[in-house]
């Protein structure tokens, strides 16, 4: 799967699209090509695409960030896939092969202002529109656009930096396309973008300043369940004390069955016990669920995105390690991953939580900022978070990774978590 020669020709980073609940509704995709001189075959990358965000899965998913209304002759499109991937290729020359290739209906397109300006891409676009896609203004136009030409888009991409607007429409004022707000870094990006009107954000809000010492030894008591457990598994305790402690929190037990029972677990069988999930997997395996357990007890609203890139880290921080071909490294990459977001998500600083969190101890070292063999991924990971293309590639060159290593890792995780989030 994903063996698609394309991804050694492309550099690609991720963020998510997350709506006025702080649901993340759609991943946006940026794609960088590796040279300018000799394009990337736009059909394989397309194709490639297809294997995680595949446009029969979409057709039963509704459409959170929806487009302002539509007129008769395209209300087909809402009985259509519905959108799951926002596309950015920074990359004309490949952008116009993207576009020329079909690409299908669980696609967001994002274009240029300066091409939406140039009558020569017109027909491109209304034939885009025509069958169905999404089409987004990237950037603020230099003159205006010609009515026929807004038309055929549903959303413009503000970066945070451009934004003009001091506030929504005024009430009975409809504006033609909605607003993306791009750049958000900061919980507080986050409100002041949904206060002035934005249907959506891209970006993480994992700027915000690390938690305050709260004094407390201990963690709250549902955080602490879970933290009992993986203590258990850790110390390989019978069944039966384990499963005791999820009789205290049916909550807990429920979430937990979710987990196991999703298609990322690839199990056969369905999942009815704790004790059946310890003999199916064992220890080690069943303790990297507890750790999305966890990851999960956050509370509030703008946690949701935060929970989203925890998930995505230990996932993909796992893939980059399958490379080295061993189990016991990957399982730490893959906590180290989801426990690196872990004081955001609680509200509480490493030294407060480490205690209470039984890791090893190369991850300790990664978590607290002092180094270890896993810092260099976490690196890795978040320039990919970023889309910040040239810091992507110096951190791949420093661990010896290939640009199709890395792209392969980032799709696989990117897939594995659309499976969990189903």
């Amino acid at each position: 799967m994903l063996e698609h020669p394309v991804l050694g020709q492309v550099t690609l980073g991720y963020s998510p699209v997350t709506n006025r609940e702080r649901a993340v509704v759609a991943t946006r995709l940026t794609v960088f090509p590796e040279r300018s001189d000799t394009g990337p075959d736009a059909a394989a990358l397309l194709a490639a695409l297809d294997e995680v965000w595949p446009a029969e899965a979409a057709a039963d998913q509704p459409l959170r960030l929806a487009p302002r209304p539509l007129d008769p002759s395209t209300v087909a499109q809402r009985a259509g896939p519905r959108p799951q991937l926002m596309l950015n290729v920074a990359g004309e020359a490949l952008l116009r092969a993207v576009m020329d290739a079909a690409p299908g209906p669980q696609l967001m397109i994002e274009v240029p202002a300066f091409m939406v300006g140039d009558t020569a891409h017109k027909p491109m676009l209304e034939q885009l529109h025509g069958a169905g896609s999404v089409l987004l203004i990237k950037g603020r136009p230099l003159v205006p656009l010609a009515p026929e030409v807004l038309a055929l888009f549903s959303h413009s991409i503000v970066e945070v930096g451009e934004e003009r607007r001091s506030g929504p429409a005024p009430a009975g004022v409809e504006r033609q396309i909605t607003t993306v707000q791009a750049g958000c870094r900061t919980s507080a990006d986050f409100d002041a973008a949904f206060q002035r009107g934005a249907v959506a954000v891209l970006g993480w809000p994992l700027d915000d300043a690390a938690p305050k010492s709260t004094g407390r030894a201990s963690v709250p008591s549902d955080v602490n369940a879970v933290m009992a457990l993986i203590n258990g598994v850790e110390r390989e305790r019978p069944v039966g004390e384990l499963e005791a402690i999820l009789k205290r929190d049916p909550t807990l037990a429920f979430r937990l069955m979710r987990y196991l029972n999703s298609p990322a677990f690839g199990l056969t069988v369905e999942i009815n016990s704790f004790g059946h999930a310890l003999m199916m997997l064992g220890y080690q395996r069943l303790k990297r669920w507890l750790a999305l357990l966890l990851a999960s007890s956050a509370k509030g609203a703008n946690a949701k995105p935060v929970m989203h890139a925890a998930v995505r880290r230990g996932l993909l921080m796992e893939e980059l390690a399958r490379e080295q071909g061993d189990a016991e490294m990957r399982g730490e990459m893959f906590i180290c991953g989801v426990f690196s977001l872990l004081d955001q998500l609680l509200q509480q600083p490493f030294g407060e939580l480490l205690p209470n969190v039984p890791v090893p101890e190369r991850v300790q070292q990664a978590l607290r900022g002092v180094g270890g063999p896993y810092t260099p991924y976490l690196e890795l990971v978040r320039a990919i978070e970023q889309e910040a293309v040239f810091d992507i590639r110096e951190r791949a060159e420093a661990l010896m990774l290939g640009t199709a290593t890395v792209n392969r890792a980032v799709l696989m995780a990117l897939r594995a978590a659309r499976q969990l989030d189903g």
